[in-house]
């Protein structure tokens, strides 16, 4: 029997995602948030469930950081993922 290796390059946008379910990862709002946090799951719109988030927002203030312990996006209002991705703390 031989054993198959994925490319991650040949991997379509749904399937890189569906392997980042457990770990943590980084996510780029259209509103100018950025959240981290463990994905817990996704359906095809894109829609994330996470838990252990923190959410990074600039504020005229400066930057504004809230914890939530689980949260639901809508996956309309994602830029861009990072998986295993962590924000800066500058």
């Amino acid at each position: 029997m031989t054993s198959v290796t994925t490319n991650p390059s040949t991997l379509l946008p749904l399937e890189l995602v569906d392997k980042c379910i457990g770990s943590r990862i980084h996510i780029i709002m259209k509103n100018d948030k950025e959240i981290v946090g463990t994905l817990l799951g996704f359906d095809d719109f894109v829609n994330m469930r996470l838990e252990d988030v923190t959410e990074y927002e600039a504020t005229p203030e400066g930057r504004r950081i809230t914890k939530l312990d689980n949260i639901l996006l809508n996956g309309n209002n994602i830029t861009m993922l990072v998986p295993g991705g962590e924000m800066p703390d500058a």
